[in-house]
C-alpha cells in the first residue's frame, strides 16, 4: 500500500510539474516578445504623447491609441511568426505549448463570457415554411410569453398547449405537413407533429453548436470554451482574451439566414409615406385627446396635435430626396427610403409596426434597417438606412436564400477598391439570380443576412454564372475583419435554430489584471498564514501538514492545467478555501493523536488509533463538502462552475494528501526511530482541560435560534439587493478616472433613463457599478447601442475628454458590462433555490445512512437552516450599511451551498464523538455524553473553523472585488456553522425523542468457560 501510495503521488508531482512548466515557457517567451514590441513602437515613435501633445488632452489620447495599437499590432506579429519556434527544453513549439498552457478565465484577462438561448420560434416557423398564418403566429406569440413566466419549460410543449387552447377544434399538421417531405400527413395527430419538432429541435440544437463551434474555431481566440445544454436549450460560450465584444456577439448570433430581395423607391411610397404620417398625427392626436377630454378640457386640442404630433414620421426619418438624373432628367432613387438617428430606431418601429401605419403601405412591404455604416475613419455613423423590401405573397421566403450559396470570401473591388464579399452560387440559385437581375435591370436587389440589409446595389443587367456580391465599404482594417467574419459565417451555414444572447459578461483588461493581483495577493498571504499556524500550533508535525498542503495546492492546478480546465477569480477562491479546508484534513488527524498521547499511549500507537479513529469523521465531512459542490456545479453558471470544479478537485486531494502523504510521511519520519512532536507551549495551554456545560445553556442557544428564525423571515420581508443575474437587466462598470459622488451620477442617469438605476462604488470611488433594468425586455444591437448611448449622455459630464465611440466602443471606460435577460434570470433562480432544497435533502439522507437516526439528520438540519438563515438576515438588514456589495447573486448562493457543506464538518464530528462515547459510557446521561464529546472535540472545532476563517478573511481584505460578497457571506457562516454545530445540532440531541438513548452502548463479550476451571459435580 505504501509502495503504491508513493509510486502515485511521484507520478502526479511529475505529471503537474510537467503541465505547469509550459505556462511558465510560454510566460517566459511572451514577456521577451512584449520586450522587443516595446522597443519597436519606442524606435518607431520615439516622442511620448506629452512631449508631442504639451497641454492638448484630446491629442495626447489619440497619440497613445496610435501607440498602442502599434504596439499590439507588433506583439500580434511577433508571436505569430514564432509559433513554430521551439520554447521548452524538450523541443515544443511556442503554439503547441499554448494550447497545454494552464487557461484564464475572462475575469482574469479579461473577454467575453456569452449563454445563448436557442431560439425555437424561428425553428417551428421553419418548419411551417415562415407561413404567415396569424393561428400560428399568435400560438408561438402566447409560447413566448409563457416562458418568460415559466422559465425552464419545453418550448415547444409551451406551443403545443397555447395552439390548443387558442383553438381548440384546430389541428397542427397542415402547418408543417408540406414542408418537410411528406413525414407528415394532413390526418396527422396533435402528438404526432409534437413528436416531429420535438426531434427536429434536438436536431436543430446540435447543428446549432457544430456551426457555431465551425465559426468559434476560425475566431482567432486561443483556446476558446463552448458547451451545449440540451436539456435548457442554452450554449454558453467563453472567449478569453476577445477584444471586441460587438464583433463577437455579430459573430454568434448571426443565423446566417442570406436573402435576396427587390426593393422599392421612395418615387413608388410618396403618397403612402404621405397618408401614413396623417394617420399616425391623427391618432397621437386621439391618444392626446383622451387625457383632456376626460378633464372636461378641450381647448388644447389643437395646440397638442399641432406643436406635439406635428408630422411624427418625418420627425424621426429623413427620407431621402431624389437626384436629377443628368442625362434624362429624371428623378433617380436612393436604394433606401430614408435614415434615422440610431436613438430614435425604436420609435421608428413603434410607429411603422402600428396597424394606423401599417394599413397605408402595400401588403407586400417589409421595412428593414441597413447595417451600420462607418465614416472614412473607420468609425460608426449614428444613423441607420432604412429599406422598403417587397417580400413574396404569404411567405417570409425570398426568391434566392443562403442555402444556394456554396463558398464565400473576402476580396477587392477592383474598380474603388472598397471591400468586398464574393459569394458563389450552385445551378439552381444561378438560374434564379439570372431571372431576378434580368427582372431587375437598373433596379436595386437588397442582399439581406438576418433582416439586416448589408448592401442594395442597382443591377446594370442580367447576372449569370452564379456570382454575387456584398459591398463592405472602405478599405479599412475594421472592414475587413467584418468582411472576413461575414464570409466565414455564411461557409459554416445557416443556423436551422437561431442562438440569441440571453446572458452576457464583458470583461476588459483592466479589471482583469485586478482580479489576478487580488487574488494572487490573497493565496500566497493565505498560504504562509496557514503554513506559519501549522507550525506554531503543531510543532515539528505542522511540517507533515504544510507538505500535504504544497502537495495539494501543486496536484490541483496541475490537474486543472491538465484537464484544461479554465481558473477563474471564483476559482482562485477555490484555490484559497482549499489552503484552509486541506490542512483540515491534518488538524482532525492531529488532534486525535494529541488526545491519544495524552492518554499515555505511545507515538507508534496513538499515531496509529489517531489516524484510524478520525477516518470515518474526515471522510464524512469531505463526502457532504463535494456533494454541495457537485450540486453547485450542476446548477450555476459562467465563472461559478470554476469554483464548484476547483473545490471538488480540492476536496478529493485533500483526502488523498491529508490521509495517504500525511501518513507515509510520518511512518517514514518514525521508522528512523524519531517522531513529530504534536504539542506546542501554546497548544498545551488551550483547550485541553475544557469542561463546558454546553447543554445546560441549550434553552438560552434555542431562544437566540428562535431570533434568528425570526430574522430569517423578516429579512424575506426587508428585501435584498438583488444582482443583475437574479434582477435582469445590464450591468456596467465604468472607470472614470477620478472621484465621483455615487448620488449625482445616479441623478444624472435618472434624467437620461426616466428612472434611477442601481448605482453604488466597486472597488473605489473612481470606479461605479451602474445597473439598469432600461430596454431590459428587449435584446439585439439597437437596444443595446440605445442604453449605451443614453448611459454616455448621462455620464458625459463626468468625463472629460471622452467620446461616445469611446465609451461605447472600447474598454477604456467600460471595465466590464453584463446583461441577463428575464428567461435567463428566471432560470438561475429558480436552480438557486432547486440547488440549496437539494443540498440540505442530499446532507439530510446522507446522515441519516451514515448514522443510522432521524434525530442526527434532523439536528444537521436545523443547525444548517440555522447557518442559512443568519447569512440572509445579514445580507438583507446590512444591505445598505456596510461600504461594500452586498447582491444576492451566484457567488451568494455558491457561498450558502459552502456554508452547507463546511457547517457540517464540525458537526459530523462531533455527532461522531457522541456516538462513539455512548458506545463506551454506560449508565450516564445523554447531556454527559454529549457534554464530553463537545469539550473533546472542541480544539478541532475551533482549529478547522480558524484556518478556513482566517483564509476567507485574507481573501475578502485582499481579494479582488468579484469575490468580496462570497467572502464576506462565508465569514459570516463559518462563525455560525461553528456556533451552531456546538449550541444547536448537537444540544437538540438531547431533546429529540429524550427516552431513547443515543446509540448502543458496547457489551462486554461473554467469557469462555476455562478447560482447567474445576467443575462441581453431585
Amino acid at each position: 500500500m505504501r509502495a503504491l501510495v508513493s509510486i502515485f503521488a511521484a507520478l502526479l508531482i511529475v505529471i503537474s510539474l510537467y503541465q505547469l512548466s509550459f505556462t511558465w515557457f510560454v510566460n517566459k517567451h511572451e514577456a521577451a516578445m512584449q520586450t522587443k514590441a516595446k522597443s519597436y513602437v519606442n524606435r518607431l515613435y520615439p516622442t511620448t504623447a506629452e512631449r508631442k501633445y504639451p497641454g492638448n488632452k484630446e491629442a495626447q489620447a489619440l497619440y497613445q491609441d496610435t501607440l498602442d495599437e502599434a504596439y499590439k499590432e507588433r506583439l500580434r506579429r511577433l508571436l505569430d511568426s514564432t509559433k513554430d519556434n521551439k520554447i521548452t527544453w524538450w523541443g515544443t513549439s511556442y503554439q503547441k505549448s499554448k494550447e497545454s498552457e494552464l487557461l484564464l478565465g475572462l475575469d482574469l484577462q479579461g473577454g467575453i463570457n456569452v449563454t445563448l438561448d436557442i431560439a425555437l420560434d424561428g425553428l417551428i416557423k421553419g418548419l411551417a415554411n415562415n407561413s404567415r398564418d396569424p393561428q400560428l403566429l399568435k400560438a408561438i406569440a402566447s409560447a413566448q410569453q409563457k416562458k418568460l413566466v415559466s422559465g425552464g419549460a419545453n418550448f415547444i410543449d409551451l406551443f403545443v398547449e397555447s395552439f390548443k387552447e387558442q383553438n381548440p377544434t384546430g389541428k397542427l399538421a397542415p402547418f408543417f405537413a408540406n414542408s418537410n417531405r411528406n413525414k407528415l400527413k394532413f390526418e396527422s395527430s396533435d402528438n404526432e407533429v409534437s413528436n416531429y419538432i420535438h426531434d427536429q429541435a434536438s436536431a436543430a440544437m446540435k447543428q446549432t453548436f457544430q456551426v457555431l463551434t465551425k465559426r468559434i474555431d476560425k475566431f482567432g481566440v486561443a483556446q476558446p470554451t463552448i458547451n451545449l445544454d440540451e436539456n435548457k436549450g442554452i450554449i454558453t460560450v467563453e472567449l478569453a482574451g476577445a477584444a471586441d465584444p460587438e464583433r463577437v456577439r455579430n459573430y454568434l448570433q448571426s443565423t446566417a439566414n442570406l436573402q435576396f430581395w427587390e426593393v422599392y423607391n421612395l418615387g413608388e411610397l410618396s403618397n403612402p409615406i404621405q397618408s401614413a404620417d396623417k394617420a399616425l398625427q391623427n391618432y397621437l392626436n386621439g391618444a392626446k385627446d383622451t387625457s383632456t377630454i376626460a378633464k372636461g378640457d378641450t381647448s388644447k386640442k389643437d395646440t397638442v396635435g399641432s406643436l406635439l404630433n406635428q408630422n411624427p414620421l418625418f420627425r424621426v426619418v429623413q427620407f431621402a430626396q431624389p437626384q436629377q438624373d443628368s442625362k434624362t432628367g429624371q428623378a433617380s432613387y436612393y436604394s433606401f427610403i430614408g435614415h434615422a438617428a440610431l436613438k430614435d430606431t425604436g420609435t421608428v418601429n413603434s410607429y411603422l409596426s402600428n396597424p394606423v401605419v401599417r394599413n397605408q403601405f402595400p401588403a407586400d412591404l417589409k421595412f428593414l434597417w441597413g447595417k451600420q455604416q462607418r465614416d472614412e475613419n473607420g468609425k460608426l455613423v449614428p444613423y441607420l438606412e432604412l429599406y422598403a423590401i417587397k417580400t413574396v405573397p404569404n411567405s417570409d421566403r425570398a426568391k434566392i436564400e443562403g442555402d444556394v450559396v456554396t463558398d464565400a470570401r473576402q476580396d477587392y473591388d477592383p474598380v474603388t477598391g472598397g471591400v468586398v464579399v464574393e459569394m458563389s452560387m450552385n445551378k439552381h440559385g444561378a438560374d434564379v439570380w439570372a431571372k431576378m437581375t434580368a427582372d431587375n435591370v437598373s433596379k436595386p436587389i437588397a442582399i439581406v443576412l438576418d433582416d439586416i440589409v448589408y448592401s442594395a446595389p442597382f443591377v446594370n443587367g442580367p447576372i449569370t454564372g452564379g456570382n454575387s456580391q456584398i459591398t463592405m465599404g472602405t478599405n479599412k482594417a475594421n472592414t475587413v475583419e467584418e468582411a472576413q467574419d461575414l464570409s466565414n459565417i455564411l461557409k459554416s451555414g445557416k443556423l436551422n435554430a437561431p442562438a440569441k444572447i440571453a446572458q452576457e459578461q464583458v470583461v476588459g483588461p483592466a479589471l482583469g489584471k485586478e482580479a489576478v493581483h487580488g487574488g494572487a495577493m490573497a493565496f500566497f498571504i493565505s498560504f504562509l498564514v496557514i503554513f506559519t499556524l501549522m507550525l506554531v500550533y503543531y510543532n515539528t508535525a505542522g511540517w507533515v501538514a504544510n507538505i500535504a498542503l504544497i502537495l495539494n495546492l501543486l496536484f490541483t492546478i496541475g490537474v486543472l492545467s491538465a484537464l484544461h480546465a479554465t481558473l477563474t477569480a471564483p476559482g482562485i477562491a477555490g484555490l484559497v478555501l482549499t489552503i484552509g479546508m486541506a490542512v483540515d484534513t491534518n488538524v482532525i488527524i492531529f488532534e486525535r493523536i494529541k488526545e491519544e498521547l495524552t492518554r499515555g499511549k505511545s507515538y507508534q500507537l496513538a499515531v496509529s488509533d489517531g489516524y484510524k479513529r478520525s477516518l470515518a469523521p474526515v471522510l464524512d465531512a469531505h463526502v457532504t463538502t463535494f456533494l454541495t459542490a457537485a450540486i453547485l456545479a450542476y446548477f450555476g453558471l459562467g465563472p461559478v462552475l470554476g469554483f464548484a470544479t476547483t473545490q471538488m478537485l480540492g476536496i478529493v486531494l485533500s483526502l488523498f494528501c491529508g490521509i495517504l502523504v500525511s501518513r507515509l510521511i510520518t511512518d517514514f519520519y518514525t521508522n528512523k526511530n524519531r517522531h513529530f512532536k504534536y504539542f506546542t507551549s501554546i497548544s498545551r495551554r488551550v483547550f485541553q482541560h475544557a469542561n463546558f456545560k454546553f447543554i445546560e445553556y441549550r434553552k438560552v442557544a434555542y431562544g437566540i435560534s428562535v431570533v434568528v428564525l425570526l430574522l430569517g423571515v423578516g429579512a424575506y420581508f426587508n428585501g435584498f439587493k438583488k444582482g443583475v443575474e437574479f434582477l435582469g437587466g445590464r450591468s456596467y462598470i465604468v472607470k472614470f478616472g477620478r472621484p465621483v459622488n455615487d448620488q449625482q451620477v445616479k441623478d444624472a442617469l435618472n434624467k437620461v433613463f426616466g428612472k434611477f438605476p442601481e448605482v453604488k462604488t466597486y472597488g473605489s470611488n473612481e470606479q461605479l457599478e451602474i445597473t439598469t433594468d432600461y430596454l431590459v425586455e428587449q435584446s439585439g444591437k439597437v437596444p443595446d447601442s440605445i442604453v449605451a448611448t443614453k448611459m454616455y449622455s448621462g455620464l458625459q459630464q463626468f468625463l472629460p475628454g471622452s467620446s461616445e465611440q469611446e465609451f461605447v466602443n472600447t474598454t477604456k471606460y467600460i471595465q466590464q458590462s453584463k446583461k441577463v435577460t428575464a428567461s435567463i434570470s428566471d432560470d438561475l433562480k429558480s436552480g438557486a433555490v432547486k440547488a440549496t432544497v437539494f443540498a440540505l435533502l442530499i446532507i439530510f439522507l446522507y446522515i441519516f445512512l451514515r448514522f443510522r437516526d432521524w434525530r442526527y439528520s434532523l439536528g444537521t438540519i436545523f443547525a444548517l437552516l440555522h447557518d442559512v438563515l443568519v447569512v440572509l438576515a445579514v445580507f438583507s438588514f446590512f444591505k445598505d450599511i456596510v461600504p461594500f456589495s452586498l447582491e444576492i447573486d451566484q457567488h451568494f448562493i455558491a457561498a450558502i451551498l459552502t456554508v452547507i457543506g463546511f457547517s457540517m464538518n464540525d458537526t459530523v464530528i462531533v455527532f461522531d464523538r457522541i456516538r462513539e462515547d455512548t458506545r463506551l459510557m454506560k449508565g450516564v446521561t445523554k447531556a454527559e455524553i454529549i457534554n464530553k464529546a463537545i469539550n473533546q472535540t472542541l480544539s478541532r472545532t475551533i482549529m478547522t473553523s480558524l484556518t478556513v476563517f482566517l483564509t476567507i478573511l485574507i481573501l475578502f481584505l485582499v481579494g479582488s472585488e468579484v469575490t468580496r460578497g462570497f467572502a464576506f457571506a462565508m465569514l459570516i457562516g463559518v462563525i455560525t456553522g461553528t456556533y451552531s454545530s456546538i449550541f444547536v445540532a448537537a444540544p437538540i440531541l438531547v431533546d429529540l425523542a429524550k427516552n431513547k438513548p443515543l446509540g448502543k452502548a458496547d457489551t462486554p463479550a461473554p467469557t469462555p468457560p476455562s478447560k482447567n476451571k474445576p467443575v462441581l459435580s453431585k
